[in-house]
């Protein structure tokens, strides 16, 4: 995956985007018009990296616009999806857990617009900002709970569950309601979902063909629906013994 060559766009973006976002939500106006004046406005297409897995860290990012997938390689060189990433949240943020170097590859899942710093610049607007500091460690801290999570459930849950549950979260996350259900807002097609849950491809599409048969998805051209979000919370809940 190679990064697009990105151009500056929207010349002087207006405070007002960002006042409700979480790292900015706390700050006087004309803080966020501080930290605007120092940012690079960039178009990405979708499939694009906006930072690579080892690569410096040299700059941090605000997604305005968009998803993205947070993509890690194992030991054994399999991609793993560890987690999407919504417009209005900060990413490659690898300062904030004490690296120099991204710990993860952001990969553009719909064409995403974001705003980018010096990583130089992490520190002092840290130091400075009192609610930048304690919006960003919320998010890294959420984000170590979802991983958490995650983790527990590829030990703890069969399969079935695992995917259910990763539908409920992206529902939860992006879900956008159309006439018949609650559709994921941007493209995944069966192997992200099959990285999402530490399963196999063939095993993540059994499971979606299955449960479209059974009206409680719908799976088509890279777009998921959930038709039925009770029925996958059922799903989702461990069984119980007798």
């Amino acid at each position: 995956m190679t990064e697009l060559q990105p151009h500056k766009i929207l010349p002087r973006l207006d405070e007002s985007l960002l006042t409700h976002l979480p790292p900015f939500s706390r700050l006087e106006r004309r803080h966020i018009r501080t930290i605007l004046d120092q940012a690079t406005a960039r178009r990405y297409d979708a499939g694009v990296a906006i930072f690579d897995e080892g690569a410096p860290a040299e700059r941090f990012f605000m997604l305005l616009d968009g998803y993205v997938r947070v993509v890690r390689v194992t030991q054994s060189g399999e991609q793993v999806t560890a987690l999407h990433i919504p417009a209005g949240q900060l990413l490659g943020i690898a300062k904030a857990v004490g690296r120099d170097t991204y710990p993860a590859t952001a990969v553009t899942a719909t064409e995403s617009i974001a705003l980018s710093w010096p990583m130089r610049l992490w520190e002092s607007f840290v130091a400075d900002y009192e609610g930048f500091a304690t919006e960003t460690y919320k998010t890294v801290g959420d984000r170590m709970g979802e991983i958490h999570n995650r983790v527990m459930e590829m030990a703890t849950q069969q399969v079935e569950q695992r995917v259910a549950n990763a539908l409920l979260r992206l529902i939860n996350q992006s879900g956008r309601k159309v006439l018949d259900g609650i559709e994921i807002d941007f493209p995944i097609t069966r192997q992200d979902l099959s990285e999402l849950t530490a399963t196999t491809l063939h095993t993540a599409s059994r499971l979606l063909s299955a449960w479209e048969k059974q009206g409680l998805v719908r799976s088509k051209r890279k777009r998921v629906t959930v038709l039925d979000p009770h029925a996958l919370v059922v799903i989702s809940q461990p069984k119980s013994g007798l």
